[in-house]
């Protein structure tokens, strides 16, 4: 039996009526249980517990639904001296990025199983994150399904208000009419900034966002892929978006 805490124990919270996934059993290998029974208490962590990760003094990436954490991997191997947080609420996605962790020898990164808004709330201090990365999360296409969005008014607050001044929310999606509908909500939040020239209103795919699996199969398909990045603004504060990451524009040089 693995060790992994189940999300609702962890936090003591009442479910709410929408959420923007679905927990599904799913396949998972004896390799992945077996790193969820071993790899826990050194990677995993509760909710409720992530007070030390955040006293660190390290600059703190968290990335939302991380699938097979093949993008926070990269980025933990590539960024030592930052520090990174995986949400991911499928089993097997976090067993796989247990093990693969495990065998790159990381000390930088923790894992959270539990939803994504219960952890932003609860568990990131406000003004805390460098970056926020939510990559191909789920568009439910459907219009009876739409409610069930990740990207709504009330997380956009949320996610700003977990981001350092000049901090980066960093999104990506295969699904246009979801790309459009994060647009629309992400610049009608006040204290984000899209760093999109006006006129295109995305962002070229970044150097360090890993082409994951799901991704080159897209392009294999003709699929087109929408990258978004908002920076958090304050008034009259100077910007402070790390120019080696998204690069150097001349109306915010870097302080």
């Amino acid at each position: 039996m693995s060790t992994l805490p189940h999300p609702a124990s962890e936090s003591g919270r009442a479910n709410r009526k929408i959420r923007s996934f679905v927990r599904r059993a799913g396949r998972i290998t004896l390799a992945q249980e077996r790193a969820l029974d071993e790899l826990w208490p050194r990677f995993g962590a509760a909710t409720n517990t992530l007070a030390p990760f955040f006293a660190h003094p390290a600059p703190k990436t968290v990335e939302i639904g991380f699938g097979n954490g093949e993008n926070l991997l990269a980025l933990a191997v590539t960024e030592p001296s930052r520090d990174f947080l995986g949400i991911e609420v499928h089993r097997a996605g976090v067993g796989h990025l247990l093990l693969r962790a495990a065998e790159a020898g990381l000390d930088n990164m923790r894992v959270v199983c539990d939803d994504a808004v219960d952890v932003l709330e609860f568990g990131v201090p406000p003004g805390a994150l460098d970056r926020l990365l939510i990559l191909f999360p789920d568009p439910w296409h459907k219009a009876r399904h739409h409610k069930r969005r990740l990207i709504q008014p009330s997380f956009a607050k949320l996610a700003a208000s977990r981001l350092r001044i000049g901090g980066v929310l960093h999104l990506a999606t295969d699904w246009q009419p979801y790309a459009e509908h994060m647009r629309s909500v992400l610049d009608a939040e006040p204290i984000l900034r899209n760093l999109a020239d006006a006129d295109i209103g995305y962002v070229p795919r970044p150097d360090w966002r890993a082409l994951t699996r799901f991704e080159r199969r897209g392009h294999r398909l003709g699929h087109g892929v929408w990258d978004l990045a908002y920076e958090r603004n304050a008034e009259a504060c100077p910007n402070t978006v790390d120019d080696e990451l998204y690069g150097q524009r001349p109306e915010h040089d870097a302080k």
